[in-house]
């Protein structure tokens, strides 16, 4: 399916000169990037004075533009990259360097079944449906409504328009798959929870064989157990895990260094692979030091994982009432 413009969902809006409703990245010259959107009549407003957004309406990308104090911007559109990094968010986002990793890892094809389980702010989503194109399939599972509003507000906010690959569900990804998908249709399932282990049974299901489960989790301790986890189920390969860090560099002259800041961990990505059935997995040859395997408690599978577990502060009802004003998707009442 293409837009009225006969182009691919989203790709009109990613070329040609600077259009009311674009959104557009003002660079300064010492690097800081802020985005905004062209309206009728609006303007870009800093403490160095403001740029009318008429001054860029009909101009070209790579466009140097100038405040009322003569202070120069550089005007792009913002890449995917810089567009989920900066767009209203009620949970935390897939950072570019892992959502990069995701599709190429999980080898998310054009027209391929992808399942994703939950959606966040719907950075990742945004990736996956560019990946399959209009032809494939992302159907995203999320346990919040508001979360899922804040998602296709932000995924929308994107393309331009609702795409023709997205569905979005929300419910829990255990009792809405089975209705989703047929046993054996998903070619890609990617889950991003606090306990992913707890859905392996419904994604074996769906997927089908050779099909990829991927994973993103945020501790050592969530990686180990759906490690365990993975292998316990019967029906996957040897999982693979790693993570990914990005160091940028300084530039400038004969000074080329390392920064001194980076993009150090993130998450962890864990892949497997879909066995066909009946089918048992080779015994691994080499097996850990005694001891490696504790015993676990009596009530450690009936345990509840809250982002507390993990470090991380639970979302406020307020940031998410001010993401979704943002996105246009206001809560009701």
């Amino acid at each position: 399916m293409r837009d009225e413009t006969g182009e691919p969902t989203g790709a009109a809006g990613r070329r040609g000169p600077f259009r009311l409703g674009d959104r557009v990245q003002l660079t300064d010259t010492k690097g800081h990037p802020f985005t905004i959107t062209l309206e009728e009549g609006g303007a870009f407003h800093t403490h160095k004075g403001f740029v009318p957004h008429a001054d860029l309406v009909g101009r070209p990308e790579g466009t140097v533009v100038r405040t009322t104090y003569g202070v120069e911007y550089l005007a792009l559109r913002p890449l995917l990259s810089d567009y989920v990094v900066s767009m209203p968010r009620g949970a935390a986002v897939v950072y570019p360097k892992d959502a990069a990793q995701v599709v190429t890892m999980a080898d998310v094809f054009p027209g391929a079944r992808v399942v994703e389980a939950g959606v966040g702010s719907g950075a990742l989503t945004t990736y996956l449906l560019r990946a399959v194109g209009d032809h494939g399939l992302v159907h995203s599972v999320e346990r919040r409504a508001d979360f899922a509003a804040v998602a296709q507000g932000n995924v929308e906010g994107y393309f331009g328009a609702p795409h023709p690959a997205w569905r979005l569900t929300v419910g829990d990804l255990a009792d809405a798959l089975p209705g989703i998908a047929e046993p054996g249709t998903v070619d890609r399932v990617v889950l991003d929870m606090l306990a992913p282990w707890e859905n392996l049974a419904v994604a074996a299901d769906a997927l089908a064989p050779g099909g990829v489960l991927c994973c993103y989790v945020a501790t050592a301790t969530q990686l180990s157990r759906l490690a365990e986890a993975v292998r316990d189920e019967g029906r996957f390969t040897e999982p693979t895990a790693w993570e990914s860090m990005v160091r940028t560099w300084h530039l400038e002259g004969l000074a080329v260094r390392p920064d001194h800041r980076m993009v150090g961990h993130t998450g962890f990505l864990l892949t497997t692979r879909r066995l066909a059935d009946g089918v048992e997995p080779p015994v691994r040859k080499r097996r850990p030091a005694p001891g490696a395997y504790p015993v676990p408690s009596a009530t450690e599978d009936d345990a509840v994982w809250t982002e507390e577990d993990f470090g991380d502060a639970p979302v406020s009802p307020k940031k998410i009432r001010r993401a979704r004003r943002a996105v246009g998707r206001p809560p009701e009442g």
